[in-house]
């Protein structure tokens, strides 16, 4: 479907390229000003009104750049020299299909990195844990090398700077599945490939839980020495995506074993992080050097030291990086006390599966908020985990009543409340929370029947419960 060839970057100069979908994440904007860059006669054409994308205009502004809002118009596409859709945008979507017949070619922001970045990439997908397992391979990267640029899905474009990238330098990036699809014309795969886990996502998209999971094997299809893949071991699935056509390596738990398999292995009885190959053990970290809250997130470091250590990173650069990190933003995000409640931000919740590891790091005594709109995704283990880990549970959005039945009901249940918005959630999860408990936002689901995106959720959220402690600005 993409263009594969690589042309110089001096055939933009001049050219019509339209860029479909701006957003909020940064894709859109560093595209843009990858394009305005070199020449290119720029049109930036979004459903969305000019309100709603402020924050993405204001920092373009002053660039010449045409722009097509609220709407998306036939001849942006059938006379383009070049169209480049933003990875949200349906790839079976009736404009992009009368691109393709009349013979314009398509191209994507991370494609276009992928072929002009000289540097060596080690990039992260999986489908949770996969923002904060990047960001701690990017913190451990730049104990070692201060330069080193993190970006991709997280929200920040590297596009922008590919030409200054140096062929001795690495990038950390974090791929979804949407942009790993799109690869799939590409010869060229990361020198490090670092997969957390796999689960049903998406599914609204792809269609099928096998067609999503093709999607993140992307990333290791036709890689071959050196290339190194880097997997995780408690993963059943990811683990068979091992191959002798490259080198494999795995993270996990050792439990009373000693590791066969080279890898980042946790030993919770001695409570370090080892690195384990052909009998030789070299210590990484020791787990009460991260502050992260959950196993999982041990799971995700072992995974992350693992990935900077193939990439050169020495033991003490990894644990002084471990030691300094906090939680990013919207994940498993502390907030604040109030009344002897604990209120946490897990906002980049937007799978069942990823509210159900929050919920084995935090609970029982944990009142959840959740809910959105829908991807596709079954709402059954969430709701036998609600049942069990949760006191109480308050529900809001279009999954609301679908969640509400999937948690069974018994005596000594965990409560089940609906809202009418998070604002009413927030006020219902603060009456129904004791002394000593956590409400925590985890919603499984998209937010797109109520705000932008989980970022603007996460942050209204951190609003209201300020407000309510009288920290915050108040309506």
């Amino acid at each position: 479907m993409f263009a594969k060839e690589v042309l110089p970057l001096s055939w933009l100069n001049g050219r019509k390229v339209t860029v479909m979908g701006l957003g909020l994440f940064g894709g859109g904007k560093g595209v843009t000003e990858f394009l305005c860059r070199h020449g290119a006669r720029v049109t930036v054409t979004d459903k969305r009104s000019e309100s709603v994308l402020k924050p993405s205009l204001d920092e373009l502004a002053g660039l010449p750049i045409r722009w097509v809002l609220g709407e998306h118009r036939e001849e942006d596409f059938t006379r383009a020299d070049l169209v480049i859709p933003s990875p949200a945008v349906p790839r079976n979507a009736p404009l992009l299909d009368l691109a393709r017949r009349q013979g314009v070619p398509l191209e994507t922001e991370m494609n276009l990195f992928f072929k002009h970045c000289r540097g060596r990439i080690c990039a992260i997908t999986g489908s949770n844990g996969k923002t904060t397992t990047t960001s701690l391979v990017g913190a451990m990267a730049q104990k070692e090398w201060p330069g080193v640029r993190v970006g991709g899905n997280l929200g920040l474009s590297l596009l922008p700077s590919v030409e200054s990238i140096r062929a001795d330098e690495w990038v950390v990036l974090e791929l979804s599945s949407f942009q790993l699809e799109d690869l799939s014309g590409l010869p060229r795969r990361p020198e490090v490939s670092l997969v957390t886990n796999l689960s049903p996502n998406h599914l609204d998209r792809h269609g099928t839980y096998e067609a999503y999971a093709d999607a993140k094997r992307e990333i290791l299809k036709g890689a071959a020495p050196p290339n190194v893949a880097v997997l995780n071991g408690e993963d059943p699935r990811v683990r068979s995506w091992h191959t002798s056509a490259r080198r494999s390596l795995f993270f996990g738990r050792t439990g009373s074993i000693t590791p066969r398999a080279a890898g980042a292995w946790i030993d919770e009885q001695t409570g370090e992080v080892f690195f384990s190959a052909k009998g030789e053990r070299t210590r990484l970290f020791e787990i009460r050097d991260l502050s992260l809250v959950g196993r999982f997130n041990v799971l995700n470091a072992a995974g992350a030291a693992l990935a900077a250590w193939v990439m050169g990173v020495e033991p003490g650069s990894i644990a002084e990086a471990v030691r300094g990190f906090r939680a990013v933003e919207h994940r498993l995000e502390p907030v604040l006390e109030l009344d002897g409640v604990k209120y946490l931000n897990d906002s980049i919740a937007t799978t069942p599966e990823s509210t159900v590891v929050a919920l084995d790091a935090l609970g029982p005594n944990v009142v959840v908020i959740c809910g959105g709109s829908s991807k596709g995704c079954s709402f059954r283990a969430l709701g036998q985990a609600l049942a069990t880990r949760s006191r109480a549970v308050v529900l809001l959005g279009q999954t609301a009543e679908a969640i509400r039945q999937c948690i069974p009901r018994h005596r000594g249940g965990p409560d089940v409340l609906l809202a009418e918005g998070l604002e009413d959630a927030i006020e219902k999860a603060r009456g129904l929370a004791k002394p000593g408990d956590r409400v925590i936002l985890s919603p499984s689901c998209p937010s797109f029947d109520m705000f932008v995106n989980f970022v603007e959720r996460g942050r209204r959220f951190k609003a209201i419960v300020r407000r309510m402690a009288g920290t915050g600005p108040q309506s």
